[in-house]
């Protein structure tokens, strides 16, 4: 048996070894594959620019403004709300030891302009639009009808994808500022109607403490989030294959990709801000 066992060591570490690289070749993949559908999307927006022949009509990039951003302000308000209420909560006690409580609105506005409000409202726009974009490309392939654009000569990159990913970074960076907005107002009203703290007091501390960087980084992430957050999901959406399974597996993918790489870009771009002295 220990000779057994011994024989098997390798075996598992090669097994090992073969998940490893498998993880890293699918994330390689992922990465490539998305640039790559971003790039096409680059294209067809500089030709739309540059070139009267390609006109990519502003209908449909409402009807996703709608779907994607409109559709999603109140859960991104209801999220974003109860992050102000519970940051106010959790700053008191230790802020309250240094008889410093006020300093609940310098907190808050920070945490919220510069991290919270673009992350927040891209993990909450991920399940709420992310997911259905790639079902709705996923079940356009396993209908064919990729396809049969193709067969009319009508790009899909063109006339599926472009209206999602402009519409996704427009929709993201609004809704940030209007998360943004909830949290601060949130944690205002939690901290001056229940904690005791004036309300001109935090308002002046929420003022002197925010400059335009804190604003501005907070955006420039929303964007990029919202462009991630796109081109994952039509990028799961367009290799879909396997029927309905394969339509269920690109939505979860597309969850937890997005949500994975979201969270690394914004650690990237903390680190960039700070390495400029933007934080």
């Amino acid at each position: 048996m220990a000779d057994a066992d011994e024989r098997s060591k390798p075996g598992i570490l090669v097994q090992a070894l073969g998940a490893w690289g498998g993880m890293w070749n699918r994330a390689f993949a992922l990465i490539g594959g998305v640039s790559w559908l971003l790039r096409d999307v680059a294209f067809w927006l500089f030709r739309a620019a540059f070139t009267k022949e390609v006109r990519l009509g502003h209908n449909a990039f409402v009807t996703q403004i709608v779907r994607v951003g409109v559709r999603s302000t109140g859960i991104v308000m209801l999220v974003t709300g109860c992050v102000g209420f519970i940051l106010a909560l959790q700053m008191e006690p230790p802020l309250a030891t240094f008889g410093q409580t006020d300093k609940i609105a310098n907190i808050i506005s920070v945490a919220i302009l510069r991290e919270l409000g673009p992350l927040v409202a891209a993990i909450v726009l991920t399940g709420f639009a992310g997911a259905a974009i790639a079902a709705e490309i996923g079940t356009m392939v396993v209908g064919e009808e990729i396809e049969a654009l193709e067969a009319h000569a009508l790009n899909p990159i063109r006339f599926l994808v472009v209206p999602r990913v402009i519409a996704t970074i427009f929709s993201l960076v609004a809704l940030t500022v209007l998360g943004d907005l909830t949290a601060v107002v949130a944690g205002g009203a939690m901290t001056v109607g229940f904690l005791g703290v004036p309300y001109e007091l935090y308002k002046n501390n929420t003022l002197n403490q925010v400059v335009l960087a804190d604003f501005l980084t907070g955006l420039v992430k929303a964007a990029v989030f919202g462009m991630i957050l796109s081109g994952i999901a039509c990028y799961n959406g367009l290799r879909v294959s396997g029927g309905a399974a394969g339509v269920g597996r690109a939505t979860t993918d597309t969850v937890v990709q997005t949500v994975l790489i979201v969270i690394v870009a914004d650690l990237l771009f903390t680190q960039l801000f700070y390495s400029l002295g933007l934080n």
